[in-house]
């Protein structure tokens, strides 16, 4: 499955977009990249490569942080939204899941997860909808009536998941789930977004710096470096091409991760020695 096929129209395409923030700043320059309905694609890259502000960018919360997107277009199902308001992105079916876990610690589970149907005005759809964010999250059912600054690390992040599919997005955006969480953890979370993409068509920009995870559960994957996407192709390819494990994530073939320093200068001899 490609993401970035001629033949169909993405169900989202970023146009060589440019962001600036405090109108001096150039974070992002010109990023382009396509997510096809209800695929997986992954946006890879180090800490600081600008994954976070292209997700801000889509779903309209860089605004809030004194972004713009001064270039390009963000379309989304052939509409362009880089001037909308977050709630006008949300209301078009798209969600994004902050790094971080972000949850409304005084509330309960159950309390947290209604609040991502907050656009909704049918209460018995919004209970339909609770009942099948438990069939994925089942622990999440058994700790619906516990405060939600109570519960786990690997549970918030299932608590915030959860309230973004409350709102029954058509592409959830999703910035470092595997943050700070045990590898199994992170083993069942990704799992289980890849069910919910199966089951119930959502669509997926997943940002991470785990690249082998991501990798396992994505179509096709973006490695940005610097503000700028530096290559893209389908997830096997990348996952298995030595060179841009070595030079792009940062790990050598033993699967340790090398320093990025030690990276761009490796990068920056091998285009000298040709």
């Amino acid at each position: 499955m490609s993401a970035v096929s001629d033949d169909a129209r993405p169900l989202l395409a970023v146009n060589s977009i440019e962001v600036i923030y405090d109108h001096v700043i150039l974070v992002l320059k010109g990023v382009s990249l396509r997510v096809p309905e209800g695929g997986i694609v992954a946006l890879l890259g180090a800490n600081g490569a600008g994954k976070s502000t292209t997700l801000k960018s889509i779903s309209g919360l860089l605004r809030t942080e004194r972004g713009n997107v001064t270039k390009g277009t963000i379309e989304f199902r052939g509409q362009p939204i880089h001037r909308k308001d977050p709630a006008e992105v949300v209301k078009r079916g798209i969600v994004q899941v902050m790094e971080g876990r972000h949850v409304f610690e005084h509330l309960t589970v159950e309390e947290n997860l209604l609040t991502g149907g907050y656009t909704r005005k049918n209460g018995h759809s919004a209970r339909a909808d609770l009942e099948l964010v438990y069939g994925y999250f089942p622990r999440l059912a058994e700790r619906r009536q516990v405060r939600a600054g109570y519960v786990s690390g690997g549970e918030q992040q299932m608590v915030a998941i959860g309230r973004a599919l409350m709102a029954r997005p058509r592409l959830m955006l999703l910035d470092e789930p595997s943050m700070g969480l045990a590898p199994i953890l992170v083993q069942e979370i990704f799992e289980i977004v890849s069910r919910m993409n199966r089951e119930a068509g959502v669509a997926v920009l997943l940002a991470e710096q785990n690249a082998t995870m991501a990798l396992r559960f994505a179509q096709y994957g973006y490695v940005m470096e610097n503000g700028r996407i530096v290559l893209d192709g389908d997830a096997r390819t990348i996952g298995e091409n030595e060179d841009i494990k070595e030079f792009y994530l940062g790990l050598s073939g033993v699967g340790q991760r090398k320093s990025y320093r030690d990276v761009k200068h490796y990068r920056r001899r091998k285009r000298w020695l040709s």
